[in-house]
C-alpha cells in the first residue's frame, strides 16, 4: 500500500480543493440541512460499519453511498462534507484500519461528494428539504436530471479512486480493474441511483423516521448478501487450503496451481473475455491438478528427475482424476471441461483425449499457456528455469503446434507480456538449456 502514497496525496489534495470550491460556493445553509446532514450520515456510517471484504479482492462494500448520497441531496453544501469527512474517520478509527487506507478511504468520500454537489448545484439542482410536500413524481419531473448527475459524479469519483489505488498496489492496470469492478454491477448502480434518490424523498417528506424505515430493511438485505460473500470466500479459502497440500507433495511446484490461476486470468482478460468469465476461468486454472492429490500420482511427485515412459503414461490419467473431482461439486461442474482438457495441444497430439483446435475448450487453452509458462521458468530438479526470451521464444516455435495461434499472438504483445511476466517473476539472468517440458508440474 505504501506504493500508493503519492496517489493518495492527489486524492486527498483534491478533496481538499473541491471542498474548498463547495464551501466558496454555498458558505450559508439553514439550520434543516445540518440536521438532516448528520442524521443520513449517521444512517451511512452504520452501514460503513457493517461493510464486508470482496472474496479475493482488496476492496469492501456497504451501501453507505445510498444515504451519504441522501444527505448531499438534501444538504448540497459544506456541512454534508463535513459531516462526512468526521463520519467516515471515525468508521476508519473504530474499524482500525492502517492510517493510509484510512486516510484515503475518507479523502476519496470527501473528494466524490464534493465534486457531486459542484455538479449537482451546477445542473440546477436545491436541496430536497425545500420540496417537501411535492409527490416523487414532482420531485422527480423538477430534480432528476441533477440528481442524477450528483450520484453519478460520487460513484464515478468512488470506483475511479478505488481501481486507481488497486492498480498501483496490484501493479495492473487501472481500466481493466475499473471494468472488472464496476461494469457487473452496473444495475445494482442504477439501483443506487433510485434509492439514493427515493431515500432523500422520504427524508423530505417524513424526516428522519422515514429515511429509517427504508434504510432498515436495506441493512438486512445487505447482511444476506453479506453472508453470501462470506460463504463464498470460505468456499474458496477450503479451495486454496486443499490445492496447497497436493502441492506440498512436491517442493519444486509449491505455489503452482495459484500462479497459473493468476496467469490465466491476466490472460483471459488480455483476449477480451467478460470479467465473469474471467473468474471462472481462474477456478478452473486454480483447479486444474486437483487430480495430483489421489494416491497413484504420489511416488511419481516424490521422485527427483526425469520420468520413464511408463511414468508418464500414470501422470497423463491426472486431467481425468482432477476432472472427476472437480465434478464431485455441483457448483464447479461448469469448469469441467476445462480441467480435463488443459494438456490438450492445438494440433491434436495433447492429453487425454487427443482433441484439437477449437474443440478445446477455450479455458484449456488459456490454461495451457499459463501452466507451460510456469512449468518453463520455474526451477526442476532436472534443469534449471528458461529465461524470459527463452520463454518467449519456446512459446512463438510452438504457436500452433502445442498452443491456439491467435491466443499466443495476443499474449506475446508488449503489455500482456509484461503483466505475465509480472505474476510469473521471471527473472532475465536466468539461463538454461531449452527445453519445452510439458512436465509433472503441469
Amino acid at each position: 500500500m505504501t506504493r500508493a502514497l503519492p496517489f493518495v496525496a492527489i486524492v486527498c489534495l483534491s478533496a481538499a480543493a473541491a471542498a474548498a470550491a463547495v464551501a466558496i460556493r454555498a458558505p450559508h445553509f439553514p439550520l434543516a440541512q445540518a440536521y438532516a446532514a448528520v442524521m443520513l450520515v449517521a444512517l451511512g456510517v452504520g452501514a460503513e460499519m457493517l461493510s464486508y471484504e470482496h472474496a479475493r479482492k482488496a476492496t469492501s462494500g456497504s451501501i453507505s453511498l445510498i444515504p451519504f448520497a441522501a444527505a448531499g441531496l438534501c444538504a448540497p453544501s459544506w456541512v454534508s462534507i463535513l459531516a462526512i469527512a468526521i463520519g467516515s474517520a471515525v468508521v476508519q478509527i473504530l474499524s482500525k484500519r492502517q492510517w493510509i487506507k484510512g486516510l484515503f478511504n475518507v479523502a476519496q468520500m470527501v473528494f466524490g461528494l464534493s465534486l457531486a454537489v459542484l455538479v449537482f448545484r451546477a445542473a440546477g439542482g436545491v436541496s430536497f428539504l425545500s420540496l417537501s410536500g411535492k409527490t416523487i413524481v414532482g420531485v422527480a419531473l423538477a430534480q432528476s436530471f441533477p440528481a442524477a448527475s450528483l450520484v453519478a459524479a460520487l460513484i464515478l469519483v468512488n470506483t475511479a479512486t478505488v481501481s486507481g489505488v488497486v492498480a498501483i498496489v496490484q501493479q495492473r492496470s487501472v481500466i481493466e480493474i475499473w471494468k472488472a469492478t464496476t461494469l457487473p454491477t452496473a444495475p445494482f448502480i442504477l439501483l443506487t441511483a433510485f434509492l439514493a434518490f427515493y431515500l432523500g424523498w422520504l427524508y423530505a417528506g417524513l424526516g428522519p423516521g422515514g429515511a429509517a424505515a427504508l434504510v432498515i430493511p436495506l441493512l438486512g438485505v445487505r447482511q444476506l448478501y453479506r453472508t453470501k460473500v462470506e460463504l463464498t470466500k470460505v468456499t474458496e479459502e477450503l479451495l486454496d487450503l486443499m490445492v496447497a497440500a497436493i502441492e506440498a507433495r512436491d517442493p519444486y511446484t509449491s505455489g503452482h496451481s495459484q500462479r497459473v490461476s493468476r496467469a490465466s486470468k491476466i490472460i483471459a482478460r488480455t483476449i477480451g473475455l467478460r470479467p465473469a468469465e474471467v473468474e471462472r476461468v481462474g477456478v478452473a486454472a486454480l483447479l486444474h491438478d486437483v487430480g495430483k492429490i489421489d494416491e497413484a500420482f504420489a511416488p511419481i511427485l516424490a521422485k527427483e528427475g526425469r520420468l520413464t515412459p511408463d511414468e508418464w503414461d500414470v501422470m497423463k490419467r491426472h486431467p481425468i482424476r482432477s476432472a472427476e473431482l472437480v465434478g464431485l461439486l455441483s457448483s464447479l461442474r461448469d469448469v469441467v471441461p476445462a480441467v480435463r482438457h488443459h494438456h490438450e495441444n492445438w494440433d491434436g497430439t495433447g492429453y487425454p483425449d487427443g482433441v484439437k483446435g477449437e474443440a478445446i475448450p477455450l479455458a484449456s487453452r488459456i490454461i495451457m499457456f499459463a501452466d507451460t509458462l510456469d512449468a518453463m521458468t520455474t526451477d526442476r530438479p532436472y534443469r534449471k528455469a528458461l529465461s524470459v526470451e527463452e520463454a518467449r521464444a519456446e512459446l512463438v516455435r510452438f504457436r500452433g503446434r502445442q498452443f491456439d495461434p491467435d491466443i499466443c499472438d495476443q499474449i506475446l504483445e508488449a503489455q500482456a507480456w509484461t503483466e505475465l511476466y509480472r505474476s510469473y517473476q521471471i527473472q532475465p539472468s536466468r539461463v538454461s538449456q531449452p527445453t519445452m517440458a510439458q512436465s509433472k508440474a503441469g
